[in-house]
């Protein structure tokens, strides 16, 4: 069975009124048998899809972009010139992780990786302005230390992501 196809049987199987018990299927990130074998890579990490089927919830590395995203914009929103061109910067950057994460993970093999670390470099990227626009006293200390630090996690994330334990 294909993956995806156990989870279609028993959504048809509850339409008609049948029980089916459909085995969980993990996702492994290209390590095939490896993965077969132990059950899958790295379950304990934060990287993988937590068992549902939708990029949106299933890619925690995706959710935590998300929740980053949230809090540069937000940030970006408060700042006032002469820093307006770089809290665009800032926008861009930020909205760049979770956009790069979830087209990474409707991808295969290169393409996979290539949107993975555009991803990671966009994390380091809004990471670095913002702590300049901390530093210049453009944003509130706070406010973007937390932020850079949901970053940083994002950037672990996607490094394990990028370099898997097979």
């Amino acid at each position: 069975m294909r993956e995806g196809e156990g989870q279609i049987a028993a959504e048809d199987a509850a339409v008609k009124g049948w029980a089916v018990k459909v085995p969980r299927q993990r996702s492994s990130l290209d390590c095939g048998a490896l993965a077969s074998i132990w059950g899958g890579m790295n379950d304990t990490e934060e990287t993988m899809f937590d068992g549902t089927h939708t990029i949106n919830s299933g890619l925690t590395a995706h959710r935590v972009a998300l929740e980053a995203a949230a809090l540069a914009l937000r940030l970006a929103g408060t700042i006032r010139a002469p820093y307006r061109s770089l809290a665009d910067q800032v926008v861009r950057s930020a909205s760049s992780v979770p956009a790069n994460l979830a087209e990474g993970a409707g991808r295969f093999g290169r393409d996979r990786r290539y949107h993975w670390r555009v991803a990671y470099g966009s994390a380091l990227e809004v990471g670095s302005h913002l702590e300049l626009l901390r530093r210049v006293g453009a944003i509130d200390g706070g406010r973007s230390r937390e932020a850079i630090a949901v970053f940083d996690r994002v950037r672990a994330m996607t490094w394990r992501l990028l370099n898997p334990r097979c």
